[in-house]
C-alpha cells in the first residue's frame, strides 16, 4: 500500500493504491475465504461470510467485536463488471440475513433508502491497483459516526491480506 486519500465529497469516498495486480485485488475482494480475513475494523474477526457473487446475488457476513458481540451485514449485488466495478447495497441483518434496524446492535445510524456502495478497481501500472470505495454515507456523517475510520481500518487489513497473497505468488 502506498497511498491513502479521502475525497471530501457529499458521499464517503476512500481511495487506496495497493502494490498488487488488479486481478489479485479483485480476487481478495470477491472471494469469501479472503473477505473473512479482512472484514471488520481492527480487532474484529469475521467468522462467517457467504457470497452469491452475481448480479441479483446476496451476501451475508458476520463480524465479531473483541468482546464477542456479533454484527451481521447482508446485501445484494446490483452491478458487476469483472475486475473493474461492483455496485451493491448493504444493510444490518440477523444471522439469517433478514434486515434489522441499526438499533438492534445498539448503533445510532440513519438508513439511506436504496443507497448503493460502489467499489472501483483501476490498474495504474507497475503492478499497482487503485481501489476506490464510494459509500452510501455522506462524508460528514461517516466522519462523525466513525464509519470512515472503520473503513480505513478494514482497508488496512485488506492490504495485509494482499501482501500475504503477493508473497505467495
Amino acid at each position: 500500500m502506498t497511498k491513502n486519500t479521502v475525497n471530501e465529497t457529499e458521499r464517503m469516498v476512500i481511495t487506496r493504491v495497493f502494490d498488487a495486480p488488479r486481478e489479485l485485488v479483485w480476487k481478495a475482494w470477491t472471494d469469501p475465504k479472503y473477505v473473512m480475513q479482512w472484514w471488520g475494523p481492527k480487532g474484529f474477526t469475521a467468522p462467517f461470510c457467504q457470497m452469491d457473487f452475481r448480479v441479483g446475488g446476496k451476501f451475508l457476513c458476520c463480524m465479531k467485536s473483541p468482546d464477542g458481540q456479533e454484527f451481521w451485514n447482508a446485501g445484494e449485488y446490483h452491478e458487476i463488471v469483472p475486475c473493474e466495478k461492483i455496485v451493491s447495497s448493504m444493510y444490518f441483518a440477523d444471522s439469517n440475513g433478514n434486515r434489522v434496524e441499526a438499533e438492534h446492535y445498539g448503533i445510532e445510524h440513519e438508513a439511506i433508502e436504496d443507497a448503493h456502495d460502489v467499489v472501483l478497481f483501476e490498474d495504474i501500472g507497475n503492478g499497482q491497483t487503485k481501489l476506490t470505495f464510494i459509500g452510501n454515507e455522506p462524508m460528514k456523517n461517516a466522519i462523525e459516526s466513525g464509519q470512515l475510520e472503520g473503513w480505513k481500518q478494514i482497508l488496512d487489513k485488506f492490504a495485509a491480506v494482499l501482501a500475504e497473497l503477493t508473497q505467495k505468488k
